[in-house]
Parts: C-alpha cells; sequence; structure tokens
C-alpha cells in the first residue's frame, strides 16, 4: 500500500478510534494516576529518533528497572497487562502513521540503546521506516518470557534483538503488499491467540530460518522494550 494512502487511512481509523481510546484511557486512569499516553523514544526512517505513542501501561513511580519488560513485571498496571495481552496499548500508533513516522507494517521501532547503526545489520533494519506490527512482532509477540533472569537487558541485547533483526532484514529483502497483508492477517490470529512459529515463516518466504533463535510460544503478554 502505497505511503500517502496509508497515513490517509491511518488518520482515518485513528479519530474512529478516539471513542474507544477514551475509555481505555479512562480505565488506565481509574486505576492509576498520570499521563494516559506514553511518548517513547525509538529509531525510525534514517535513524532518527522519534516519539512513539503508546496508551501508558506502567503505573507512575513504580521504580526503576529494565528497559524491557520481563515476565510477570510489577511495573505493569493490571489495565496494562490486558492492554499489552491484546495490543490495545499500540492504538495511539495510528497517529504515527497518519504522521508518516510509522507503517502499517515493518520493522519494529527500537529504543536508541538497543541501536548501533554503525554495524551494518542495524544500519539496514534501523534507517527503513518501522512499523506498527512485522514478521519480528509476530515471532517474538512473547518476548517477556525469554527475558526472566538477572540481566534482561543482557538477554534481550545478545539473544532476542539480533534475532529481531534477522528476521527484518528477511522482510525488507522480500516486502510487498501480498507480504504486508498476510503479516496484518497474521497478526489479528495471534492477537486472538494463534502465535507464529518460525516454520510458518520458511514457508511463506520461501527460506530457511534455522539460526534464528527460538521464540516462546504462548502469547500471553506484551514483551516489547518499555
Amino acid at each position: 500500500m502505497p505511503d500517502p494512502l496509508q497515513r490517509l487511512l491511518a488518520g482515518a481509523l485513528a479519530i474512529a478510534s478516539l471513542p474507544l481510546v477514551a475509555v481505555l484511557g479512562l480505565a488506565i486512569r481509574l486505576e492509576s494516576s498520570g499521563p494516559l499516553i506514553y511518548r517513547a523514544e525509538r529509531i525510525g526512517r534514517d535513524g532518527i529518533p522519534f516519539r512513539c505513542f503508546k496508551l501508558r501501561t506502567m503505573r507512575v513511580n513504580s521504580g526503576e528497572g529494565p528497559a524491557v519488560t520481563v515476565a510477570g513485571d510489577s511495573r505493569v498496571s493490571r489495565v496494562g497487562a490486558i492492554l499489552r495481552r491484546f495490543r490495545l496499548d499500540e492504538l495511539p500508533q495510528l497517529w504515527n502513521v497518519a504522521r508518516g513516522e510509522m507503517r502499517f507494517v515493518g520493522p519494529r521501532p527500537e529504543a536508541p540503546r538497543f541501536v548501533d547503526l554503525s554495524t551494518p545489520l542495524h544500519g539496514r533494519v534501523f534507517t527503513s521506516v518501522p512499523g506498527i506490527t512485522g514478521l519480528s512482532q509476530l515471532v517474538y509477540v512473547d518476548e517477556a518470557s525469554m527475558l526472566d533472569g538477572l540481566d534482561p537487558e543482557a538477554i534481550y541485547r545478545t539473544t532476542v534483538l539480533p534475532a529481531k533483526v534477522q528476521l527484518d532484514i528477511a522482510y525488507l529483502d522480500r516486502r510487498s503488499s501480498s507480504l504486508d497483508f498476510w503479516i496484518l492477517a497474521r497478526t489479528i490470529g495471534a492477537i486472538a491467540g494463534r502465535p507464529m512459529d518460525l516454520e510458518t515463516i520458511e514457508a511463506r518466504l520461501g527460506i530457511s530460518l534455522k539460526h534464528i533463535a527460538k521464540a516462546p510460544q504462548a502469547p500471553r503478554s506484551g514483551g516489547d522494550s518499555a
């Protein structure tokens, strides 16, 4: 889908979703005080940082913690856990698409602390327009369960992120409208409880991904960087 059409469609969807966002915002505010929208700094097109919008899922003043969300993270509120499970916290990202900072499908935007644009792989992925959903988001829909340990950020940096980058490069090498629509359909399935696996992606792309780290299979919580 051409970017101008994506921006127009995203703007229309963002406006249509305002009543739902208002209800979700009320639920967030009833549980904990603080801003409704979390503006996360992420790396976008041409390596330029931008503010990625999300509904707030963590308690304000919940203390220091890793820059990634781990399984059973005490910082995540009860409402926030539900929002993450069904990816409703990402509804405000429709405005990012409307502004041209994101697309519906693409590499996942990443926190600057985890990006090194001097490396060829990061330079390829993180200078592309990021997406609300994509192959790496589908495979690692429950990455939080992989990050249990004394240093979850180190696990993310050395195991999960390199695998995500490889998946995003595989997507960029084969990007097409049909692949984007396939990913969007699979995203709906993942939210409904049908997780993606590497074998399905291999069959769709016609390549081997055996070198990609094995991802957990039960989509119960969001594991995206906080």
